[in-house]
């Protein structure tokens, strides 16, 4: 728990560099306009899309029930809006992840690595290729556990806790992978993978559900359709924050470990 709490301050701290703020620019630059780009061409589309599929089928009726119950009818209009946000989400904060992972964690890894662990040897454990498969086996893994589990996030508890248990696992897996391909061995990084798994997951649990902050500004571009295009940068720029936050996490408290795994071989 001490190389947790001890890495989490150290992150926060690296969040305000100079060089960690310039680098949050180019996947939010990328992201927003991609995400910009295919809203502005297609929302209005996909939400007549789906109001048009749920009045075809007993989805409205359920959902219009369920609102009722709730005392939430006045909300049916946005329905097919949220549906469209929840559907989205989780892809965009795939992104973001893929993003910072590919375009920003090795330059936080050799930040890390320079100031507070210049002596830890370089063993070029994983490869760029090795790293991408290791991703998208990760990505398709977490998306089918999306999928298996999403009739299940109607159920108020579940709903808050399932998303950050995949979140995650997701991101324990790509961020731990990534920091330690560059300076371990692929046994030292599968030892610590193992060691620390569950402080790992912690870390990725809790960035998770810092990752939903964004999920209430999608919200409110449902209900505020005119403030939507607008809202859809700073939503992006959170995930961006939350992954460089997580990266630093992870960077922290791996590379320190495993400067202390070589230290305990040595001894």
């Amino acid at each position: 728990m001490k190389i947790m709490l001890d890495s989490f301050w150290r992150a926060i701290a690296y969040c305000i560099h100079p060089k960690v703020i310039l680098l949050s620019l180019l996947p939010l630059i990328l992201m927003a306009v991609i995400v910009m780009g295919l809203g502005a061409m297609y929302w209005e589309l996909a939400v007549n899309q789906v109001r048009m599929w749920m009045d075809a089928t007993s989805v409205m009726g359920w959902a219009s029930t369920w609102l009722e119950r709730m005392g939430l009818l006045n909300l049916k209009a946005v329905l097919a809006p949220l549906f469209i946000i929840f559907a989205v989400t989780p892809l965009v904060m795939i992104m973001a992840l893929v993003a910072v992972s590919f375009m920003i964690t090795p330059a936080l890894v050799g930040l890390v690595s320079d100031r507070r662990f210049p002596n830890l040897a370089r063993k070029q454990g994983g490869s760029l290729l090795q790293s991408m498969g290791w991703t998208l086996l990760s990505v398709f893994i977490s998306l089918l556990a999306f999928v298996v589990t999403l009739p299940l996030w109607w159920i108020p508890f579940m709903a808050f806790l399932l998303p950050p248990l995949i979140w995650g696992w997701l991101t324990y897996r790509v961020m731990a992978y990534d920091v330690l391909a560059d300076h371990a061995t692929k046994l030292e990084r599968i030892e610590l993978m193992t060691r620390y798994r569950f402080q790992l997951l912690g870390i990725g649990v809790v960035t998770g559900m810092m990752g939903a902050a964004p999920s209430v500004i999608w919200a409110s571009g449902a209900l505020f359709a005119a403030a939507f295009v607008i809202l859809i940068p700073i939503a992006v720029w959170i995930y961006t924050l939350v992954f460089i936050f997580s990266s630093l996490w992870f960077a922290h408290l791996l590379l320190q470990a495993l400067d202390e795994l070589r230290q305990e071989i040595t001894l």
